[in-house]
């Protein structure tokens, strides 16, 4: 009997594990059955259950975040090395060209020269 429990006591362990794999996705009814069918298989309480199972989640949410992070702080440095640069970089650039070309055409006419063409002009 005692090996009984021990082989529930793992299978539940596994459910719970495989259910958290799972688990960052799923509604709150779908917690709800989870927890209630866990619970009815194992010897574990539906509270427990469910409290396990949200445990699970926020901490694949977690892992989720800080991968996403490290994957952005990544992209960043090789991007840094490869001379590139990013889409807002390039846009502030390209407003300041605009201002600088701005302010030009404005110093030529008040020189009394005929002002330069727009680029794309």
């Amino acid at each position: 009997m005692a090996e009984r429990d021990k082989t529930s006591t793992r299978g539940t362990a596994e459910k719970l594990f495989l259910a958290g794999v799972g688990a960052a996705s799923l509604t709150k009814e779908r917690v709800e059955e989870l927890a209630d069918e866990l619970s009815k298989r194992g010897s574990i309480s539906p509270a427990d259950a469910r409290q396990t199972i949200e445990e699970v989640i926020g901490r694949w949410r977690s892992e989720a975040t800080r991968a996403t992070e490290r994957a952005g702080t990544t992209l960043a440095t090789i991007f840094r090395e490869l001379g590139l640069v990013t889409r807002k970089e390039y846009e502030e650039i390209e407003l300041r060209l605009a201002q600088v070309e701005h302010r030009l055409r404005l110093l030529e006419r008040d020189r009394g020269q005929p002002p330069t063409a727009p680029p794309g002009a």
